[in-house]
């Protein structure tokens, strides 16, 4: 009985290695660089952050890919979700204070999306006095998921929700990517990390 315990006991190691190896090698995202984002989230639209009134007299309108990024050099970045830790202390405010470097740089437009609905975005952007950022909603997650850059969080009591990333988005396609290995880790998917890859 202790030679089987032995044996189960080393097949279970066994095991262990290999998924942490299977998940070590994964890639965190299908979207790589050279990626066209429009073509990897096909009918993907998103919400512009905006009042609940805005949204009425909008019919609750919703933004294609195709004119968020045709013809534009943009830096996008997501995140786990509006008024979380990280997100508000550093990650937006990484964007926020570099914004007139990035113009600098030609890029057109400094764009956060989270899952998260478009009124909380409104609400979040307002109280980080960030309006030099253009807030989009990816309610449904559906753009996350186009990419493989949708993460379970609900352990933390936030569901389905977004990897901590970043991005830098010429006419549609990813030039540079960077994607944190935990949402809770601020390493790669700053604004000062992007603005020396441009």
């Amino acid at each position: 009985m202790a030679c089987a315990m032995l044996k189960r006991s080393a097949m279970i190691k066994s095991m262990a290695g290999s998924l942490r190896i299977a998940a070590s090698s994964r890639a965190y995202a299908s979207v790589s660089v050279g990626t066209d984002l429009v073509s990897a989230a096909p009918d993907v639209s998103l919400q512009k952050a905006r009042s609940w009134d805005e949204g009425v007299s909008s019919k609750f309108s919703t933004t294609p890919l195709k004119d968020i990024f045709k013809d534009k050099k943009i830096v996008m970045f997501g995140l786990p979700g509006a008024y979380t830790g990280v997100c508000s202390a550093q990650h937006v405010p990484s964007y926020k204070n570099n914004i007139e470097k990035f113009k600098a740089k030609g890029v057109d437009s400094v764009i956060c999306v989270a899952i998260n609905d478009p009124y909380v975005l409104n609400g979040w952007a307002e109280k980080l006095q960030a309006k030099d950022i253009e807030f989009y909603g990816d309610f449904d997650g559906s753009f996350h998921k186009n990419l493989e850059l949708g993460i379970d969080l609900s352990a933390a009591l936030l569901g389905a929700r977004s990897h901590r990333w970043s991005a830098y988005v010429v006419d549609g396609k990813v030039k540079v990517l960077n994607v944190e290995k935990a949402p809770s880790e601020f390493k790669v998917s700053g604004g000062e990390v992007i603005l020396e890859q441009i």
